[in-house]
């Protein structure tokens, strides 16, 4: 028998223990102390919601799955075909294999081949490493085609504190806010305001999101969300490198049970492979620029 997410690979330091899935490289698990700073999935399911999962060669949406590159038209498979969209990469549902495990560290690679829509073949590499500062996540990609490749990528964790997230305070170092369709595909954007305003911590209670942010403000290198429950001090944070221009926040409606607050780390937006809007293009094997890695982790508060 094969669990639905296949290996389990659980790593530990400084009172931090995770738990990454050999199916898309997925962060299952993340406590400090025993208390809980994702809200993962179960050892016997497979992940939901895009739980925990790495999106790469792209983050979010590609409207109705075509786009232009390289003077091509190409179209890739129908992901999201509630919304006719091309949905979180070609690699979150593979199997990852390990590279290397040990008792802080785990990392794990995965070779895209070219494939109809993505004519491009990568290495993926991921690394989650753990330490008295929380977790570290590396996401690298290689081109090793011998022309130019479009690439994004993201994340998808969902933060927690406690078993509610009405009473806990959220903190987004963001100035603006993507606008949406009813496909979840961008159509402007404007400065946060109202509910859509953490740039101050404040309350989430009622407040639904599922919206992209930009403009991060970066200190030091990094943008911070926090999430924190001011009754006990208790909280969460999850940072970005400067790589990371964007962050998807996603809550689920209020019309049932509210866990946690997806906060996903995105180099570029929603459609950005139509768009063009921070998508970096790798270099062809072998030449300077045909590597791209970046960071992003979580810590307790």
């Amino acid at each position: 028998m094969v669990l639905p997410s296949g290996e389990q690979y659980e790593i530990a330091a400084a009172g931090y223990r995770a738990v990454v899935t050999e199916s898309g490289a997925a962060l299952r698990v993340l406590s400090r102390d025993g208390r809980d700073l994702v809200h993962g999935f179960a050892e016997d399911a497979m992940s939901g919601g895009g739980r925990g999962q790495l999106l790469m060669p792209w983050p979010n949406r590609i409207r109705d799955g075509r786009y232009s590159f390289g003077g091509r038209d190409l179209q890739l498979g129908l992901t999201d075909p509630g919304h006719g969209n091309a949905s979180h990469g070609l690699a979150r549902w593979a199997a990852w294999t390990l590279e290397e495990h040990t008792g802080t560290s785990v990392s794990l690679v995965y070779r895209v081949m070219a494939q109809t829509g993505y004519p491009w073949t990568l290495d993926l590499h991921v690394l989650y490493d753990l330490s008295a500062n929380g977790l570290v996540v590396t996401q690298t990609a290689t081109n090793l085609a011998p022309e130019p490749a479009p690439y994004a990528s993201g994340a998808h964790p969902y933060l927690c504190v406690g078993d509610a997230i009405e009473d806990l305070e959220l903190h987004v170092p963001a100035r603006t806010r993507l606008l949406v369709d009813d496909r979840q595909l961008p159509t402007g954007t404007e400065p946060v305001s109202g509910e859509s305003d953490f740039t101050t911590p404040r309350r989430i209670g009622d407040t639904e999101l599922d919206h992209g942010f930009g403009d991060l403000d970066h200190e030091d290198g990094r943008a911070t969300v926090t999430l924190r429950d001011p009754a006990s001090g208790d909280g969460a944070a999850l940072w970005v490198d400067g790589r990371h221009r964007w962050l998807q926040l996603y809550t689920a409606p209020t019309d049932g049970p509210r866990p946690a607050i997806a906060v996903e780390p995105m180099t570029a937006p929603a459609d950005a492979y139509n768009s063009g809007t921070d998508l970096a293009t790798l270099a062809p094997a072998g030449t300077d620029g045909d590597e791209l890695s970046v960071s992003w982790g979580i810590h307790a508060l």
